[in-house]
């Protein structure tokens, strides 16, 4: 199968984007940088960042500056499967800086992009065997902005009434 890149669109931002997330993810690193030649229809200009490649934790990117043109929604997002709570705390909280919340443990950050960020145990208990369980676990989940899987067990073990 072919290497899949996501490519994201920014409006001259592509570079502090980068920078951004490679400070967050481990194992992540700014490949190529290239810029846009004479004669640019503006706003861009001679020498203006045009893309940024990078990688995060061994999965790559782009970023490009395209212009005003697109904006990010949440109609796609990026999930971040953590470990376990501090993990996913961990990221959450670096990436909210400057963005804003949501529900269900999804956020947009600074740059518009919009993120799920979670642990792993999530889909765990969302998918219990127990359909009752999966259903308080999901129930819980959904009144939440940041994933809590300490509440997220309580809900899920405790009995109906």
């Amino acid at each position: 199968m072919p290497k899949q890149i996501p490519c994201l669109w920014f409006d001259g931002q592509a570079e502090q984007a980068a920078q951004h997330y490679t400070s967050i993810f481990p194992n992540s690193s700014i490949g190529d940088v290239t810029r846009y030649g004479p004669d640019m229809p503006p706003p861009m200009k001679e020498g203006d960042v045009l893309t940024v490649d990078f990688t995060l934790d061994g999965q790559p990117y782009t970023a490009l500056n395209g212009g005003p043109q697109f904006q990010f929604n949440e109609s796609i997002s990026f999930q971040i499967v953590c470990k376990d709570q501090e993990e996913s705390d961990r990221f959450y909280d670096r990436l909210l800086e400057g963005g804003e919340e949501s529900m269900c443990g999804w956020l947009k950050d600074k740059f518009g992009v919009s993120w799920q960020v979670f642990p792993e145990e999530l889909i765990q208990l969302t998918t219990d065997s127990d359909s009752g369980r999966a259903q308080r676990a999901t129930q819980a989940m959904l009144k939440m902005r940041r994933i809590d899987m300490a509440e997220i067990k309580r809900a899920a073990d405790s009995v109906p009434v």
